[in-house]
């Protein structure tokens, strides 16, 4: 039986793929660019209605690359350490209005020092705001779990610092690494020495991958780079061959990722906007989960897909009939996933578990 509306928002929620960047609350950034005199879209500028309109237009072009474009306007008014206070908190308690129990929120200290900040300064603002996010929701009676994942640019060559820095706050409040940007033209293996470094120095890390380019970029990601989890994946769907009347035949790479429970980062509502998906209906996802792979489901970019975690599950609902026992294990997934001690998982595997026994 599907799940109401009710119960999807009720449901615990973990979410391992989310950027801080891409989920500015639209009147925040009214108001954070008219501090800093930053020109929005025209007609947006007193209007957060239309900002998030235009924001989803946007985005909504099937080119990863025209998506990242409008993050020009979220990246303008968070070069100020209040501003990126601010916005670490508000992502805290959206999240935990939503039934968001565990996240972690990645962004890329490199791309908020146009003020003159220094990448220290920048990630203890970010931290200030989840710490305060993450009190003012236990203050309300809930609970949250919110970590750091420090993100470099592919197209950059910052890597091996932005590696060094993750490592350097491992124990306050950062859970790992991560790449992002375009994936064409910028393989993981470019950066394979920060990649080898964070593994001698037993931090985890994430990739970006098969989501604007195909299975090299998984292949790369996987292998010389050595991933924990992959940022996406959804173009392993690529390896699989579907002929009618036979049962799914796994290509070796689909093979490895499923056998060795290299876990996907799938985000249906974003990956139809940058065209790896037609549609929700159509996304890898169903025919991912019912292979075996470890999936897991996430947001991406709350306000260029004008999405939230209850958003996203009941788009999987709707698409595939899936009940509670479904989105359970999804999130028994992301929790598995999680780059956060293997007791503190556990324990919350269990809060979980107890949660959607109560629904």
């Amino acid at each position: 039986m599907e799940p109401s509306d009710m119960q999807i928002k009720a449901a615990p929620k973990v979410l391992l793929h989310d950027h801080l960047d891409g989920g500015v609350r639209p009147s925040t950034l009214v108001e954070l660019a008219a501090e800093v005199g930053h020109q929005l879209p025209e007609g947006t500028q007193d209007d957060p209605v239309a900002l998030e309109e235009w924001f989803v237009t946007s985005a909504d072009s099937g080119s990863l690359e025209r998506y990242l474009d409008t993050f020009a306007h979220t990246l303008a008014v968070m070069q100020t350490l209040p501003a990126l206070t601010r916005v670490a908190r508000e992502c805290v308690e959206d999240l935990a209005e939503d039934g968001v129990v565990y996240a972690e929120v990645r962004w890329a200290p490199e791309l908020h020092l146009a003020n003159g900040g220094e990448l220290e300064e920048v990630v203890a603002a970010v931290q200030t705001g989840f710490d305060e996010g993450m009190a003012r929701v236990a203050a309300s009676g809930r609970k949250i779990v919110v970590r750091q994942l420090l993100t470099a640019m592919r197209q950059a060559a910052h890597a091996t610092e932005i590696a060094d820095l993750a490592v350097a706050w491992r124990d306050r409040g950062v859970a790992g690494f991560d790449i992002a940007g375009p994936e064409k033209g910028f393989p993981p293996s470019r950066f394979l020495a920060a990649f080898e470094q964070l593994a001698a120095d037993n931090m985890r890390f994430t990739i970006h991958a098969g989501e604007g380019f195909g299975l090299p970029s998984i292949w790369e990601a996987v292998h010389p780079c050595g991933c924990d989890r992959l940022g996406h994946g959804v173009r392993i769907v690529d390896d699989i061959t579907l002929e009618e009347g036979e049962a799914p035949r796994l290509g070796r790479l689909a093979a490895y990722v499923r056998d060795r429970r290299i876990p996907l980062e799938l985000c249906p509502r974003s990956n139809v906007q940058t065209g790896a998906a037609k549609s929700i209906a159509e996304h890898p996802i169903g025919l991912l989960y019912d292979l075996g792979f470890r999936v897991t489901i996430n947001t991406d970019n709350r306000l260029m897909s004008r999405t939230s975690m209850s958003a996203e599950m009941a788009g999987i609902v709707e698409a595939f009939g899936w009940g509670l026992p479904e989105l359970q294990r999804l999130t028994t997934n992301a929790m598995k996933s999680a780059f956060l001690p293997y007791d503190e998982r556990v324990d919350l595997i269990h809060e979980i578990k107890d949660a959607y026994a109560a629904l």
